[in-house]
């Protein structure tokens, strides 16, 4: 996220310890929903990335930045805010998305090559909604179960497992969208059971589905950020006080980790 005005507060809905509040910050792939925050208007650019990308364009393991919001001036300095002020100056947006195309294609070609067998896992993993087991992945990559961890730990972020968890509670808060009740979710999504469902919801998202529906069924202001993949209302987590940003607004987005 590269900020021209506002800071953005980001906090961990199961640590509200776990706070950064910045203009232009990374966040890293997530196992548990984190909330963002504003007040008035938030002026920027989000950039959305693949854990596989955002590894070539950081030049160095992804475990640094995994379960974490990192302000970016800590990282860049005053080179970030040469950056920004002159992305900010930029007369329309057509120029500043030209400018960052340039310039992550250059960053993407001459990054660190990703290995083929992470490419072919995380996206089986995508394409199976998170329900294709490790073992298997580990076997038909051809690596140890403990190699494959260390790859994806290395290019990624976070362990296979952890991945796949979240990629199926997105696809399981899809699923709801479209009208499934929780119960139907559970099975559809591949889950054991309710009783497994509930659990693993409560301990990404903090709270159970349950209390998600009573809190979804009295929110009646939605933010700008609510059309973003896998984001929920924005009021929604606002009202029981986890990753964009939006132009202008006093709202927050919530989103369920990576």
């Amino acid at each position: 996220m590269f900020g021209f005005s506002g800071p953005l507060h980001v906090t961990s809905v199961l640590d509200p310890a776990r706070s950064v509040a910045a203009t232009s910050m990374v966040i890293g792939v997530h196992a548990t929903a984190t909330l963002s925050e504003y007040t008035g208007p938030v002026h920027g650019v989000t950039v959305i990335l693949t854990p596989l990308a955002a590894y070539r364009l950081a030049t160095v393991p992804m475990a640094g930045f995994a379960c974490r919001t990192v302000d970016l001036a800590d990282l860049l300095g005053a080179r970030l805010r040469a950056f920004v002020h002159r992305l900010a100056e930029y007369p329309d947006w057509h120029s500043r998305f030209a400018m960052l195309d340039r310039l992550l294609a250059v960053r993407l070609f001459s990054g660190p090559a990703f290995s083929p067998q992470i490419d072919w896992a995380w996206r089986t993993l995508l394409r199976t909604a998170g329900r294709t087991p490790v073992g298997q992945l580990a076997n038909e990559a051809g690596w140890s179960r403990r190699q494959l961890e260390r790859r994806f730990l290395q290019q990624v972020g976070l362990p296979p497992k952890s991945l796949a968890q979240v990629i199926r509670l997105q696809a399981a808060l899809r699923h709801h969208r479209r009208g499934l009740t929780w119960a139907d979710v559970a099975g559809t999504a591949g889950y054991h059971d309710q009783a497994h469902f509930t659990r693993s919801f409560k301990a990404m998202i903090g709270c159970t589905p349950g209390q998600f529906s009573a809190i979804w069924a009295d929110t009646k202001d939605h933010g700008p950020l609510d059309v973003l993949p896998d984001a929920i209302p924005a009021s929604l987590y606002a009202s029981t006080g986890p990753f964009q940003t939006g132009k202008a607004g006093d709202t927050c987005a919530a989103s369920p980790g990576g």
